[in-house]
């Protein structure tokens, strides 16, 4: 019998391994969506993964001033393509379902969609980008809706350290959300390893303080291959350091560099968070279409998993070797 998602989480001590996608765009058909996700699959043969993440874009332009680099355009459900992914993979899928737009009739029959017809167990809420968006949902409505709804679903939420730079308090919502149900949380793509370092000793810290044992957090990262993907990514909000932004922008090779750099900031983010016995994961997106950057998020994958993977090993070996 397969394991679940959240039986693969139990073990605090391995690492938990993920691919991050995108539902193809409304205006796609559905012999085409399977095509495309059939090409993803075959791309991740090669790596030993326990399951994808599919996110639910949404319009962000009333969040930020500055244009969309790439114009947005609306994709297939989250919890449909969740469910086709499943089928053919054959791993388990977390849906992310924004509560942008929705209401609370609207948002009920998405669960019940996603449960009964979807067959989605795993999901991650995410709020609204912007207050000015009509007739939203807020996010902790959500979370009351999903506490009364008849099926239990494996819960996680969004943690963000930009929010952590800036507040100070990402920590605290961390620990909100988890009474809300969320047994574990997805970073954004990181690009400053101490604004993840600072916001996960400050939640790890809170929990000790509190006598909570921390939930699992899942570390995002996306390579990058050229100026419209930096100026993506920092339209996304993550917080790119300048000295990082002209390192990958005057290599030779941007798309190399930018592997180099993510994996630099997981050696210091390991070396920084491992000893605060935090469950740690790890999640590879390619942010573009780009064929190049999708290949290339795949050969990052294998490097980052192999070194999480390593120091986690190197840890569990360290610990036996203080309690004998």
């Amino acid at each position: 019998m397969r394991k679940s998602l959240k039986q693969r989480s139990s073990d605090h001590h391995r690492g938990i391994y993920f691919i991050g996608t995108t539902p193809p765009k409304i205006d796609t058909d559905f012999e085409s969506v399977s095509t495309i996700a059939d090409k993803l699959l075959a791309r991740l043969d090669e790596i030993s993964f326990d399951g994808l993440i599919i996110y639910d874009i949404q319009d962000e332009t009333s969040r930020i001033d500055a244009p969309r680099p790439f114009p947005f355009k609306a994709t297939h459900d989250s919890g449909t393509y969740a469910q086709l992914i499943n089928q053919k993979s054959g791993k388990p899928v977390i849906a992310y379902k924004s509560v942008a737009g929705l209401d609370e009739q609207g948002f009920n029959e998405w669960l019940s969609r996603a449960w009964y017809q979807n067959s989605v167990r795993d999901i991650v809420l995410v709020g609204s980008p912007s207050t000015q968006v009509a007739s939203s949902l807020p996010l902790n409505d959500a979370y009351r809706l999903l506490a009364a709804h008849s099926q239990e679903f494996y819960l996680g939420g969004v943690a963000i350290a930009e929010r952590h730079l800036s507040k100070k308090n990402e920590h605290i919502r961390l620990l909100g959300k988890s009474t809300h149900g969320c047994e574990y949380y997805i970073t954004q793509a990181v690009y400053n390893a101490q604004a993840t370092i600072d916001m996960l000793t400050s939640y790890a810290q809170e929990c000790e303080l509190n006598n909570i044992k921390p939930n699992r957090i899942i570390l995002t990262f996306s390579p990058c291959g050229s100026a419209k993907t930096l100026e993506f990514i920092n339209w996304l909000g993550v917080s790119v350091p300048e000295e990082t932004s002209e390192r990958i922008l005057s290599a030779d090779d941007p798309l190399y560099e930018s592997i180099k750099v993510n994996h630099s900031n997981l050696l210091q983010i390991l070396a920084a968070v491992i000893p605060l016995n935090i469950p740690l994961g790890l999640n590879i997106e390619s942010l573009t279409n780009r064929k190049t950057e999708i290949d290339a998020s795949i050969l990052m994958y294998k490097l980052l998993k192999g070194t999480m993977d390593q120091a986690l090993a190197q840890n569990q070996i360290d610990q036996f070797v203080q309690s004998r």
